[in-house]
């Protein structure tokens, strides 16, 4: 029995030595690399000082050109989207790292429909946020919420699991060449956009989610951030009732809302578009323009 116990101990801490080791290797790696997601997380956790701070997932990466929405509003701008976010839960996140240590004077939230409608596995892509566990409560409960906080406390090695082949392959090639302030164009592609297709419906808000959508709300508001709600253009014509939650959740908390996909902008110039949920470079800067001018408004008039 004792030689029983005492094996078990020896692998039990070999298991841990290995662990701890292993996290530190990709800690290293995760300050080092210079693939997409890693060097944005670094910023907007430790360096980010801009006074408008757009947050949102693929859309919001490749869709608002910081450069020119700050020569026509005369403010800072950066650009925290992650691309494959996927909901609120991660854009509340962002949130979390941003204020630490920095108080932007605008918060732009880019919505889309899975930032409220029910998903079967909502906090999958709550990993991404993994190497930065125990960097704030307020994330850290959304690991509790997601069900990986304990993971996440027992081993250090797998707050890196999400992105670790990526952020190695970082390590030798250099994927931050296009960005600009956090933008990066959309990759070139020959999708073929075809017909526009039409959706008819509003969406069925899942009630946890737009719980967060306050809670989020109500942390910009308690830092001293305003907040702005926008939608960019997709290839896609939409009932007006589509997004009724997210406009009457920003009517109700009086939330500035740009919504560019119900009145279609672009629709006529489907060369904008790298796929049907994705504009090109040609068409953010396009875009970039046009949702400048009015922020400013907003602004002005705030």
């Amino acid at each position: 029995m004792k030689k029983v116990f005492l094996s078990l101990l020896v692998v039990l801490v070999g298991l841990f030595a290995i662990d701890r080791i292993g996290g530190m290797a990709m800690h290293w790696v995760n300050r080092h690399t210079q693939d997409i997601l890693a060097p944005k997380f670094r910023y907007i956790s430790e360096q980010v000082c801009e006074d408008v701070v757009m947050i949102g997932a693929s859309r919001c990466h490749h869709h608002y050109v910081p450069s020119i929405i700050a020569d026509s509003i005369g403010m800072s701008v950066y650009n925290c989207g992650i691309r494959g976010s996927e909901n609120i839960y991660s854009h509340y996140m962002s949130l979390c790292l941003i204020l630490k240590r920095h108080r932007p004077k605008v918060v732009c939230l880019e919505l889309m429909n899975l930032d409220v409608m029910h998903q079967a596995a909502p906090f999958t892509k709550l990993a991404y946020y993994a190497p930065y566990f125990g960097y704030s409560d307020s994330a850290d409960s959304l690991f509790m919420l997601g069900g990986s906080y304990w993971k996440y406390k027992l081993s250090h090695l797998y707050r890196y699991n999400a992105k670790a082949v990526s952020n190695i392959a970082g390590l030798f090639v250099n994927r931050q060449e296009n960005e600009e302030h956090g933008y990066v164009p959309a990759a070139k592609n020959n999708v073929r956009l075809g017909k526009l297709n039409y959706v008819d419906a509003a969406l069925r808000p899942d009630p946890q989610k737009m719980l967060y959508l306050k809670r989020f709300t109500d942390l910009c508001r308690r830092e001293g951030c305003k907040i702005v709600f926008t939608i960019s253009p997709f290839y896609c014509r939409v009932s007006s009732a589509l997004y009724t939650p997210m406009r009457e959740f920003a009517k109700k908390e009086n939330i500035p809302f740009l919504d560019y996909h119900t009145p279609g902008l672009f629709l006529d110039h489907p060369e904008y578009f790298r796929d049907p949920n994705h504009l090109n470079d040609r068409g953010a800067r396009a875009y970039s323009a046009i949702f400048a001018a009015d922020l400013k408004k907003v602004l002005v008039n705030d």
